[in-house]
């Protein structure tokens, strides 16, 4: 077999205008919609990260606003609860504070209740005594009548106090 190089040189030929000719026409479109497809993949992938990342942000942001949610709701559970504690003691404070002054009312009207009877009775007291005497100097008696008037005062006095 014998090697024919002007066949071999025009088979090259022909190969490199046909490799040319496909560059042109064929290969640039076709590598031309490659490479947009491809920047089209990139910039779909970039945005599904962005996408994510955005997602993973507004989860986090949103677990936060959760967890100062519950702790805004536990503190005013617990103000609310000090606050009743505070008006519990306030309440039974006013309530001792107003049994104390019924209290003191009642014994100062019970002290002079007390005085106004003492004062009365003092009166009571004099008067009889008076009377004792006036009967004792209108008549002259002996010890016996004078012990029976005595005991008979002293009834009076106790018929009037009682």
């Amino acid at each position: 077999m014998e090697l024919q190089f002007g066949t071999m040189l025009l088979q090259l030929i022909i190969f490199l205008l046909l490799f040319w000719f496909l560059k042109r026409v064929a290969f640039g479109p076709i590598m031309r919609v490659m490479k947009e497809r491809q920047e089209y993949i990139e910039n779909q992938i970039a945005t599904a990260e962005q996408n994510r990342q955005e997602a993973e942000r507004l989860a986090r942001e949103h677990r936060e606003a959760l967890e100062a949610a519950k702790k805004e709701a536990r503190d005013l559970l617990e103000n609310a609860r000090r606050n009743g504690e505070k008006q519990a003691a306030e309440i039974i404070a006013a309530a001792e504070a107003e049994a104390k002054r019924i209290q003191a009312e009642a014994t100062a009207e019970i002290n002079r209740e007390k005085e106004r009877a003492l004062a009365e009775l003092r009166e009571q007291v004099g008067e009889l005594s008076v009377l004792l005497a006036k009967k004792l100097i209108a008549k002259e008696i002996d010890q016996s009548k004078h012990k029976a008037l005595f005991d008979e005062a002293v009834k009076e006095m106790g018929a009037r106090v009682c």
